[in-house]
């Protein structure tokens, strides 16, 4: 037997590494079960290169949990190591075997798909087991088979053992702090999440299928039984759809694969991007378009990270801009650089430029979409909106690509991109500054008033609604010129596009100063600014409108556009028509208590219609309604 003493640097570090190398201690198995496929893969290489000349046929990695030893080992059937290559990779911590073995065959087929690396990843065992042993044979010719063992101090022993089978086992004996990890639903939970998808098959105990009586026994109603049959617990698809060239997948893959990613998600994706690209760096994966629901920061954290097949991370918004992480799927880079712990990104040349790609290729999928089936675009886009709003509020070159495929909708349900919209209504709602205003509601029900007198004045209105849309057509006013948006409901039509020509009032300043007083008497002034307004005698007697700025700017602080929101408290315009004859009406009451009255039931029901009508004053005009019936 041989012992001794771990090379580290100083006496402080083998604790470090053993307590905190890793924020989530779970992370060791994902660490020993990918160094194990890579000793796999290793092996697997040397056979297409001649190197090793037996069989490869059923590399496989087996997780064995042996709850009365209160053992976990990680079994691979690879190419093992010899006492000089343990004391070369576990004894000397933090050099990597790995990269040690891509550097030597760098530009040789498969060499890229070894990821993992003994050393720290490898003592991260350590943060669950209070003893670790290795079981290795070499590969090489004339080897053998060798056991390392360690508590957990830099000291260690080493010894020739009896092993037939080429490979390493890993054998961990579980701490009495870390029992979860003895657990078989636990370990079944962690292989789901971390391996699901790697390259070489995982095998965790058994699991119990029942299949046809074999026997052809039946039952008393004259059926076949069903019997139980153990069969090998099976972690993984060893060859995900990313892995496979796009014209290899069908329609029906592709859902199949996103079933496989998300079981619990009801709702099937609206198209997907392959991602495929091997120059300038490598990149596979699957993106998928869900549903958009209203709330976005529901959506984010469904795409994970691969390296190589083994998972990363679901925080992947230093990798992809974050109005991507509404999207759903899978991205797999070996060029993504990892810290130690592989859990969190590091920025550099490959990430921006992975980054970049990421994006273009969804701006041309939905462009190419928009001008290949102009109408199953607009068919999606109700679920596209948000995201595409999203992409040109936090991405500018995604913000310019999107100019090509941004969509409103008119209130008549018809679809137009920015520019069609403009040139169709520039005659009509071009205002005295040649600006051209694009009326909106975002709820055409409670709006509809407002909506019926533009389109009866020729006006055509947009529906424009969701959570960002006041964000979204800020930007829209600052990206085309001699454009503008105003809700329909924000003023007087006259005010809202402002004409040459003005329609001239019926009151005079000096009727205008004897009725204010009264107006101003039946609403709260701290909230309501009285106006009387040249308007067609048509209109309404009274209309209440809030102010397009101060309305947007507190619609903006909702979604946490800013800091503003104290300052802008609600405020409304209570608008006269000085051209309706109701108006002209009450001017001609006796007295200013019958002035009052009658102004009292007007601004009311203006209230009504826009539901600002509560509580005792609703319960009043409602008695005061029913008295003159």
């Amino acid at each position: 037997m041989k012992t001794g003493q771990i090379n580290v640097q100083t006496e402080n570090i083998f604790p470090i590494i053993k307590k905190f190398l890793y924020s989530d201690h779970e992370i060791f198995l994902r660490e020993l079960v990918s160094n194990a496929s890579d000793a796999s893969q290793k092996l697997k290489f040397f056979a297409s290169n001649g190197e090793f000349k037996g069989s490869v046929e059923d590399q496989k990695v087996e997780v064995i949990l042996d709850t009365k030893a209160n053992t976990l080992t990680i079994r691979d059937n690879g190419l093992g190591m010899t006492e000089d290559e343990i004391d070369k990779y576990i004894n000397q911590i933090a050099f990597s075997g790995a990269e040690e073995f891509v550097e030597k065959y760098k530009g040789k087929e498969g060499a890229e798909q070894i990821i993992g690396h003994f050393g720290l990843g490898f003592y991260s065992s350590f943060m669950v087991a209070e003893k670790v042993q290795i079981k290795t044979l070499s590969y090489k010719k004339g080897a053998k088979a060798v056991q390392w063992e360690s508590n957990g101090s830099p000291e260690y022993t080493i010894e020739e053992i009896k092993k037939k089978e080429i490979g390493t086992d890993i054998v961990l004996f579980i701490s009495e702090e870390s029992k979860e990890f003895s657990e078989k639903q636990r370990i079944q939970e962690i292989l789901d999440k971390y391996c699901k998808f790697l390259s070489i098959p995982v095998v965790f105990g058994t699991k119990t299928e029942y299949i046809d009586d074999p026997k052809g026994e039946k039952d008393k109603d004259g059926k076949v039984k069903r019997v139980a049959n153990e069969v090998p617990n099976n972690i993984n698809n060893t060859t995900p759809a990313w892995t496979k060239k796009p014209s290899e997948i069908s329609d029906d893959d592709y859902s199949t694969f996103y079933r496989e990613l998300y079981p619990a998600n009801m709702d099937s994706p609206l198209f997907h991007i392959h991602l495929n690209v091997d120059y300038p760096f490598n990149l596979t994966g699957i993106l998928y378009f869900p549903k958009l629901k209203e709330n976005i920061e529901v959506q984010k954290n469904k795409i994970n990270l691969y390296s190589n097949q083994v998972f990363i991370t679901d925080n992947v918004e230093q990798i992809v801009p974050e109005f991507l992480t509404l999207l759903h799927g899978v991205i797999d880079s070996p060029d993504i650089p990892l810290n130690v712990s592989r859990s969190y990104l590091q920025s550099d040349g490959n990430v921006k430029k992975i980054s970049s790609h990421i994006t273009k290729k969804v701006a041309d999928k939905l462009a190419s979409m928009y001008k290949n089936d102009r109408k199953d675009f607009e068919e999606k886009w109700d679920d596209l909106k948000i995201f595409v709003q999203y992409g040109a509020l936090s991405d500018e070159k995604f913000g310019e690509k999107a100019k090509k495929f941004s969509l409103v909708k008119s209130t008549k349900n018809e679809f137009f991109s920015i520019e069609e919209y403009k040139e169709k209504v520039a005659t009509l709602q071009t205002n005295k500054d040649d600006k051209v205003v694009m009326l909106y509601t975002n709820d055409p029900v409670e709006q509809f008033g407002f909506v019926k007198k533009a389109n009866d004045r020729g006006y055509d209105v947009l529906h424009v609604d969701g959570p960002i849309a006041p964000h979204w057509i800020a930007k829209l006013e600052q990206s085309y010129e001699n454009i503008s948006f105003a809700r329909v409901d924000a003023d007087t039509l006259d005010k809202l596009i402002q004409k040459d020509e003005e329609t001239p009032s019926k009151l005079s300043k000096e009727e205008e100063e004897v009725l204010k007083p009264l107006f101003e008497s039946v609403v709260d002034k701290e909230k309501f600014t009285v106006q009387f307004e040249s308007m067609n005698s048509d209109d309404a007697p009274i209309i209440i409108t809030q102010p397009e700025f101060i309305r947007r700017m507190m619609e903006q602080q909702k979604m946490g556009g800013g800091g503003f929101y104290g300052a802008f408290p609600e405020m409304h315009s209570l608008m006269v028509n000085a051209n309706h004859d109701k108006i002209q009406e009450i001017l001609k009451t006796d007295t200013d208590e019958v002035k009052t009255v009658k102004i009292k039931q007007l601004t009311d029901i203006a209230l009504l219609s826009q539901g600002l009508l509560k509580g005792e004053a609703l319960s009043l005009f409602i008695d005061r309604s029913i008295e003159k019936v």
